[in-house]
């Protein structure tokens, strides 16, 4: 029997890049979506359909997952992975920044949310995997906005498990410590890029995109009827 489709966001690169890796590694046909279609063709996956997806356009995204539930059936997992991170004092930031982070670490989530959870619904399962961060639960500065957006994934996250339940559905919220990803080269602001910098030379690096992988796919492979509602994981050296 085949496997179910699994769909992720922000695949591009970092983690989405490693779960999609490790779920086609388990067998699952794969919808991935990013900006830079280009970098997911090239990871050449089997049973995989790339498309080109802004998680803000919901238009787009609504297209992607047509074309995936056409050939592959419905998703019974998605993993909303794509973010950004923009790092400034909030007296400072450029308020485009703010709306650029509210609009993908929440907006692209919710609209995720929005075109799978009706079919879950009504299939009596399903699983939807949240990627927030340890800045969702404890905020620092030069995070303000990156801060409370990763505090919203976990209230709506919270918030919408509790609704689903009843129909079987789980909700699961991983929530990682600093990551050698690409977030961290989207920042401008010299002077934050340079105070991360220093953390990672102290701790001798952060843990890698894999281990969140692995963390995802563990959550995914309980039986439907054991949620796990949420995994909090770092590198032993970091403090926060």
């Amino acid at each position: 029997m085949s496997k179910p489709l699994v769909a992720i966001t922000g695949a591009s690169s970092g983690i989405g890049r490693e779960t999609a890796r490790v779920f086609s590694q388990e067998g699952h046909p794969l919808l991935i979506m990013a900006r830079r279609i280009e970098r997911l063709e090239a990871m050449d996956l089997p049973n995989c359909i790339c498309e080109k997806v802004d998680v803000t356009d919901l238009e787009s995204f609504r297209k992607a997952i047509a074309k995936a539930e056409k050939q592959y059936g419905p998703i019974d997992c998605l993993v909303n992975n794509a973010g950004v991170m923009l790092l400034s004092q909030a007296s400072s930031q450029d308020i485009d920044e703010w709306k650029r982070m509210i609009d993908v670490n929440i907006t692209g989530v919710l609209n995720g949310i929005h075109l799978v959870l009706e079919g879950m619904i009504q299939r009596q399962t399903g699983t939807v995997i949240n990627i927030s961060s340890v800045a969702g639960h404890k905020p620092g500065s030069n995070i303000a906005v990156y801060s409370g957006t990763k505090f919203a994934v976990r209230a709506i996250s919270e918030s919408i498990r509790e609704e689903v339940a009843p129909h079987n559905v789980r909700f699961t919220i991983i929530s990682p410590g600093l990551v050698e990803t690409e977030l961290l080269e989207h920042t401008t602001v010299e002077e934050a890029r340079a105070g991360f910098e220093r953390v990672r030379e102290i701790m001798g690096g952060f843990i890698q995109p894999v281990d969140i992988a692995n963390a995802v796919l563990y959550a995914y492979r309980q039986p439907q009827n054991v949620c796990v509602r949420e995994i909090l994981l770092a590198h032993t050296r970091q403090i926060r």
